[in-house]
């Protein structure tokens, strides 16, 4: 049965393709959300699916050689319609997928599990699923677990967006910077002079009524020498002031940074469960007040946990906190294990969020939108690794009132 096109179809179009992830490279982030969600539910199949005009895309995929399917044959152009999972225990005993040519017994189709991906605006660009060649349940972890990673593919769509975005901004700002000297000569030498004789002009015209015909003549020649000097300022003017402050911009406020931590913890919990990873959270204390943009410092949290998470053994234990130090802090330990393993997180955090990637042979590329992010928030970034310790992140963020005092 071929799907109904959601309510907000061109505005969801419009939210993907803004993202301008279709038809890109395979990239090792979402490469692993499939694999653990391959894992974590038992099948041999994961697929990020987005949906296009007339086609389903699969941005990451395993158990399969596909990378496209005609929409029309998408079980996750279903799953867009609502809001939740959409779970088809056994789908050829569903009206919608029942005469579908890919269901079938033994190598066919039979079971279908997919998470929509719901940007922060509230668009479903597709899914994330799983999907097996025999009819099957999941349990109430799984579940969580699939909804959870589907946030981690959102939030990685959504950053790489604004890391874009940002680079784009920073240029843009440090040509303005270029020119700045250019234009302060401009207005403290070269328009000075017509306008002095613009002002003297208009000065006797209104005083007396009088019209002074060499004295507009002047005035008409000057001002016109220095029009593209003129027009040159106010551009540039307008430029300082939208530079930063367009649609893909970070909304900054103030917010309680131990309270989004607290949220970011919660929300890839689920996760760390399937591993079973202990995530001890000690983000309770006190109320730290920042300056930052809530909904992409949480998916920044989410990413770094997400990476401890995928680092560390099973049965590893991470440690979440806020605190103050030399400003609002939040700590993360990837804490060894009692049998003396250690987890995996050190290099990855050290060649994705610390090291100059320009020197680094194959970034994590995750991470390094995440760090800068954090760049844009002002955040310092600390990074060891101690025998018997583990792994410690720290990210400091200026307070709240200093930021204000700055602004």
């Amino acid at each position: 049965m071929p799907a109904l096109l959601p309510g907000n179809e061109a505005d969801r179009l419009a939210a993907l393709y803004e993202l301008n992830v279709l038809d890109s490279p395979p990239e090792k982030d979402f490469d692993d959300i499939v694999k653990l969600a391959s894992t974590v539910c038992g099948v041999p199949m994961s697929l990020v699916s987005l949906i296009d005009v007339d086609r389903q895309w699969f941005k990451a995929k395993i158990g399969t050689d596909l990378t496209e399917t005609p929409r029309d044959l998408s079980f996750c152009s279903q799953a867009i319609l609502g809001r939740d999972l959409l779970v088809v225990p056994d789908v050829k005993e569903d009206a919608r997928f029942a005469g579908h040519p890919a269901v079938g017994d033994g190598r066919g189709v039979r079971f279908y599990a997919g998470a929509p991906l719901i940007t922060s605006d509230g668009f479903a660009l597709g899914a994330l699923c799983v999907l097996d060649s025999v009819p099957r349940r999941l349990d109430d972890e799984q579940l969580q677990a699939l909804r959870a990673l589907a946030r981690q593919v959102t939030s990685q769509l959504e950053l790489r967006r604004y890391a874009t975005a940002l680079v784009n901004t920073t240029a843009r700002l440090q040509e303005l910077e270029r020119r700045k000297d250019d234009l302060a000569g401009l207005v403290g030498g070269k328009l000075r002079a017509p306008l002095r004789l613009m002002r003297s002009y208009l000065s006797e015209l209104g005083n007396t009524g009088f019209h002074n015909a060499e004295m507009a003549d002047l005035v008409g020649r000057a001002t016109s020498a220095h029009v593209r000097g003129l027009t040159d300022l106010l551009d540039h003017l307008s430029s300082m002031a939208d530079a930063g402050h367009g649609a893909d911009s970070l909304h900054m406020r103030e917010i309680d940074l131990t309270r989004l931590t607290q949220r970011a913890v919660e929300a890839v919990r689920p996760i760390a469960a399937t591993k079973q990873i202990w995530i001890l959270n000690q983000a309770g204390g006190p109320s730290l007040p920042i300056i930052a943009d809530p909904v992409r410092l949480e998916q920044v949290l989410m990413h770094l946990l997400f990476a401890a998470v995928k680092y560390t053994p099973e049965g590893g234990r991470v440690r979440v906190g806020t605190e103050m130090e030399s400003g609002p802090t939040v700590r993360l330990d990837d804490m060894d294990m009692p049998d003396g393993m250690r987890p995996d997180l050190f290099p990855h955090l050290y060649y994705g969020a610390i090291a100059n990637p320009a020197v680094v042979p194959d970034p994590d590329r995750g991470l390094a939108v995440a760090k800068r992010i954090l760049d844009a928030h002002h955040a310092t970034v600390a990074l060891s690794d101690r025998p018997g310790d583990g792994t410690s992140l720290h990210v400091v963020f200026p307070t709240a009132e200093r930021e204000l005092i700055d602004a």
